[in-house]
């Protein structure tokens, strides 16, 4: 039998960026059916769909600690650095992230960070 929060998720996280949705069924730092786990950031969380294992989940993403945008966790949107950071705040503060993250976003070539509404792949 699936539980509450399986069947009646609390809503739909939506990433202000890329717009991935998905539904969530937790939204905080300690997510249900896992007492020993404590997320180092408030998160949108959902069961994995991949797995019967109650006690796994799926981060989602959560809220920029500089704009407070809601953004994915992809690596297209944000950043964890001891706090999340979408990308364009990441940008534009670039200075204030130590050398080896500057040098790992420089290898991943950011993308531009145009509003969703502009970007061309749309379906």
């Amino acid at each position: 039998m699936a539980c509450e929060t399986e069947r009646n998720p609390l809503g739909v996280f939506k990433c202000q960026l890329c717009a991935l949705t998905a539904p969530y069924s937790y939204k905080g730092q300690q997510p249900p059916d896992c007492q020993s786990v404590v997320l180092l950031e408030e998160s949108y969380v959902t069961r994995d769909p991949f797995t019967p294992d109650r006690g796994r989940f799926l981060i989602l993403g959560s809220r920029c600690s500089v704009c407070s945008r809601l953004v994915c966790v992809g690596p297209e949107c944000s950043l964890f650095y001891s706090k999340r950071f979408c990308l364009p705040c990441v940008q534009d503060n670039m200075d204030a992230f130590p050398q080896e993250i500057q040098q790992d976003l420089e290898k991943r070539k950011v993308p531009s960070t145009r509003p969703a509404s502009q970007r061309s792949s749309q379906p």
